[in-house]
This record gives C-alpha cells, sequence and structure tokens, in this order.
C-alpha cells in the first residue's frame, strides 16, 4: 500500500513538474509573441509615418500643378479676353469711321441733289422757250412753203420712198452677182458639211457588227491567255474584235459585210459550244465560212426563181447572195433589189415594155457595191461592166450604168430603174443593232422589276438612267416601298451592267372613286 502510494504521488509530482513547465514554455513564447506584435506594429507605424509623409508630399505636388495649370489656363483666357476687347475697339472706331463717312456722303449727296434740282428748273425753263422757238419757226416755214407740217411730213416719206427703192435694188442686184461668183464654192462647202455630219452614221451601218452575249465573262474567254483567242479570231476572219466596257456586247468592225457574218456566227458557235482556243477557233471558222458561202449562193438561187429571172451567170447569183448581207442608208441591199425588180416589172407592164427584162435589170441594178474587188470605179459602172462580162444584153447593162446618171441613158429600161431604185431608196431601213441592244437593256429593266409581287408597271426613261415602279395600294403599304426599292437596286447591281447609275422610285397611290347618279 505505501508503496502504491509513493508511486502515485510520484507520478502526480512528474505530471505537475510537466504542466508547469509546459506552462512556464506558454507563458514565455506568450512574452515573446506580444513582444514580437509591439515590434512589428511600431514598424507598421513607422512605415504608415512614411507612406503618409510621401503621399501628402505627392499631393501637395499635384496640387501645384493643378495650381499652375489654372494659372496658365487663366492667363491664356484673360490674353483670348483682351485680343477680343482689342478687336471689339477696333471693329467700333472702323463702324464710327464708317458712320462718319456716311453722314459726310449723305450732306454731299444732299448738296448734289439741290444743285441737280436748280440745274432740272433751268432746264425745264429752257425747254419752254424751245417749245416756243419750235412753234414759231414751224409757223414761219408752213408760211413760206404754203404746205402744213403734215403736208411736207408726207412729201419727204414719199421721196425716201424712192431712193430706199433705188438703193435696195441696187443692193439685191450686187448681192445676186456675188452669190452667182460664190453659188458653186458654197454649195461644196455644204456638201462637205452634210458629210461630216452624217459620216458616223455610215460608218456604223457600214463597218460595225454588235455581237450580244449574256455576261460579261465571256468577254475574258474570248480574249484568252494573253490574249491568243482574240488574236486567232482576227487572223482567221480578217475583221477586227473589239472588247471594251459596252455591257453585254463585243464590237466587230471590219468594211466586208461578209467576213463580219463569218466572225458573228463563228462566236456564236464558239460561245454556245463553249470550248475556245485557237485550233478550234480555225476549225469553226472555216466551217462558217463554207456554210456562208453555200447560204450565199443558195439565196442567190432562191432570189433568182422567187422574181422569175433565169439564165443569170453562176458570179452574178452569187454578187445577188452576196447583197443580203450588205446594208445601204440603213436598207437591206437585197430586199432593196427585190423592191426595185418588182416596181420595174409594174411599171414596164404600164407602159408596154418587157416586164422580164426590167425585172431582170432592176434586180442586178446594184451588183457594183458587192464585188470580190474593189476597183475605184462608181458602183453603177462596175455593175454595168460585171453585166458585160458575164454576157448581159446590152438594153439591161445600160440600165444598170445609168441609174444614177454616170452615162448616157439609151434605153427606156434605164429611166424606168432609176425611177423605181428612188422609190425603194425613200422606205426606212430596219433600225441597226446598237439600238436593239439598247432597247434590250430598258426591257430587262423593266422585266426586273415586275418580277416582284405587287407592282403593276415599270417605266424606264431618261435613257435607262431612272426606273418608275409602280405598286398596288392594296399590295404593298408604305413601309414595303421602301424595302421593295432597296431590293431592286441590289438587284440591278448583282445582275446587269449598266453604264453610270440607275434610279429607282417607287410610286404608291391611293384613289378614291365615287360616282353622283
Amino acid at each position: 500500500m505505501d508503496s502504491s502510494t509513493d508511486i502515485l504521488i510520484y507520478i502526480l509530482i512528474t505530471v505537475v513538474s510537466i504542466a508547469i513547465g509546459v506552462l512556464a514554455t506558454i507563458l514565455i513564447q506568450n512574452k515573446m509573441a506580444r513582444s514580437r506584435a509591439r515590434s512589428i506594429i511600431e514598424e507598421a507605424n513607422r512605415e504608415g509615418d512614411v507612406i503618409r509623409q510621401k503621399e501628402l508630399l505627392k499631393s501637395q505636388q499635384e496640387g501645384m500643378k493643378i495650381k499652375d495649370e489654372a494659372e496658365r489656363q487663366a492667363n491664356q483666357r484673360l490674353s483670348k479676353v483682351q485680343s477680343v476687347e482689342a478687336k471689339m475697339k477696333k471693329r467700333e472706331m472702323e463702324l464710327n469711321q464708317v458712320q462718319q463717312d456716311n453722314q459726310r456722303q449723305k450732306s454731299e449727296l444732299e448738296t448734289w441733289r439741290q444743285k441737280l434740282d436748280a440745274e432740272e428748273n433751268v432746264i425745264s425753263v429752257r425747254k419752254e422757250e424751245l417749245d416756243k422757238l419750235k412753234r414759231t419757226a414751224q409757223d414761219t416755214l408752213e408760211h413760206i412753203s404754203g404746205l402744213s407740217a403734215d403736208e411736207a411730213k408726207e412729201k419727204l416719206v414719199e421721196s425716201m420712198k424712192d431712193e430706199a427703192k433705188t438703193a435696195a435694188a441696187s443692193y439685191i442686184n450686187d448681192i445676186m452677182d456675188e452669190a452667182k461668183m460664190t453659188a458653186n464654192k458654197e454649195a461644196k462647202r455644204i456638201v462637205i458639211q452634210t458629210i461630216q455630219r452624217v459620216a458616223t452614221e455610215a460608218a456604223i451601218e457600214n463597218s460595225v457588227t454588235v455581237f450580244h452575249i449574256d455576261s460579261d465573262e465571256i468577254k475574258g474567254r474570248i480574249i484568252g491567255r494573253e490574249g491568243r483567242n482574240i488574236r486567232a479570231l482576227e487572223a482567221a476572219t480578217g475583221i477586227e474584235i473589239i472588247v471594251d466596257d459596252t455591257p453585254e456586247a463585243i464590237v466587230l468592225s471590219g468594211f466586208d459585210p461578209v467576213r463580219r457574218e463569218i466572225a458573228r456566227l463563228a462566236l456564236h458557235q464558239l460561245v454556245a459550244d463553249g470550248r475556245i482556243h485557237p485550233a478550234r477557233i480555225e476549225e469553226v471558222v472555216n466551217k462558217v465560212r463554207k456554210q456562208i458561202e453555200e447560204e450565199i449562193i443558195e439565196t442567190g438561187k432562191r432570189t433568182a426563181i422567187d422574181l422569175g429571172i433565169h439564165g443569170l451567170h453562176p458570179d452574178l447569183i452569187r454578187m445577188i447572195g452576196k447583197m443580203k448581207y450588205r446594208s445601204s442608208y440603213g436598207q437591206n441591199l437585197l430586199q432593196h433589189a427585190r423592191e426595185t425588180a418588182n416596181l420595174c416589172a409594174i411599171m414596164a407592164s404600164e407602159l408596154g415594155l418587157n416586164p422580164k427584162k426590167a425585172r431582170r435589170a432592176g434586180l442586178l441594178h446594184d451588183i457594183g457595191k458587192v464585188p470580190d474587188e474593189e476597183p475605184e470605179l462608181p458602183h453603177a459602172i462596175l455593175g454595168m461592166k460585171l453585166a458585160e462580162k458575164y454576157k448581159e444584153k446590152p438594153d439591161i447593162c445600160n440600165a444598170i450604168g445609168a441609174h444614177h446618171d454616170e452615162i448616157e441613158q439609151t434605153t427606156l429600161l434605164a429611166p424606168i430603174v432609176q425611177v423605181c431604185d428612188a422609190i425603194s431608196g425613200a422606205r426606212p431601213g430596219a433600225r441597226r443593232e446598237i439600238v436593239e441592244a439598247y432597247i434590250k437593256r430598258l426591257n430587262d429593266l423593266e422585266q426586273l422589276a415586275l418580277s416582284y409581287p405587287g407592282v403593276l408597271k415599270t417605266y424606264a426613261i431618261q435613257a435607262g438612267r431612272e426606273l418608275r415602279v409602280i405598286v398596288g395600294a392594296d399590295k404593298i403599304d408604305d413601309v414595303q416601298t421602301e424595302s421593295l426599292s432597296n431590293e431592286i437596286a441590289k438587284r440591278i447591281q448583282d445582275e446587269m451592267t449598266y453604264p453610270g447609275q440607275v434610279k429607282i422610285t417607287v410610286i404608291r397611290e391611293t384613289r378614291a372613286v365615287s360616282f353622283a347618279k
């Protein structure tokens, strides 16, 4: 029992000593922590004082800067105000000077007005005196001459009329003499001016064909890489091909209408086929040339058969066929020849002459316009020589050569051909293809707008520069008209090619109709 008690006491003492040691250690650590915290707080206070001083110094510097900036701006404003005040003072001085000048001028004007009034009074007095003197002189002259003023005036007018008539007659004779001297020169000048004015239309008619395309992308394919396709086309056809900014069109330029037709048909086949390269171009051009040659001969034969003309030389038949591709003053040459032939036959029948000869002469009268070679001769003389070459009758040859009075008319057929040629030539010809392209563009504009629902009518005006769109008031409201205008404009930009710009105007109107019964 005593031993166990001692052990317990020993254990208790040991535990107490350990607890006392731990407590002492905790107290020491707590004291050290307090000391360390106090040192940290003191350090933080010192750093806070330093930061506070720095911020204070910084705020003082910024305050000085703001003060300096404010003073600088105030000085600038003060200088501006002073400058404005100086200008105002200067302006005020100028206005005062102007006012003084106006007052001075006003006084001067008043002085001049008074002087003018005085002079006007003097003039009126003198005018009255002159009127009295004039009446006195007139009475004296009437008394001396024994004539009144009206009678003297009539005699003076009569004498002046006689003198004027004599002078006018002399002047008219001089003008007539001068006109006779210069009439020939003046006539030549008028003819030259007329030729210059119509030269453009004649050149377009006789040397240009327009080839229409669906889109401008085809132009690049026709030109080819580095221009090899277009060079091959020009070399094969002998026609200049002009690819420019003209929308949906290519211009074929050349003086030979048959070559232009060959180039047009060859281009049409190449574009439709899609294969465009030099070898294919040469193949298609040769094929089209043979087709055109066959068509020329066939056209000549069919024309001769239709008119009942037989025994023509094959070369003459070929020339008649070539007339299909030639126009003269807007009129197709073959159509003109057929009309002239029929008119000649009718007129010859009425006059009791041979209608078959007259029809033959009328058909052949313009063959000098389509020769294989181009000699320097008028077409009437050249046609006569060709007819003689191919064994036509002398009266027919004379009618061909004399229908423009280049040679003397020796048969009755000649004046008939001449008159019928003039009658047929007076008929207007077909429109040119350039005008057709222009009208096609206008129609495309109108049809594009008509494709929208609610659109009643469309009008392309101002040469296609403006499109008027009339919509139904019961189908489209005011808000939809603006969106419709924008949609049409965007579609025209995306789908069409046109010069300049196109203005789209959408018109919506409401009509109220009533009837009074």
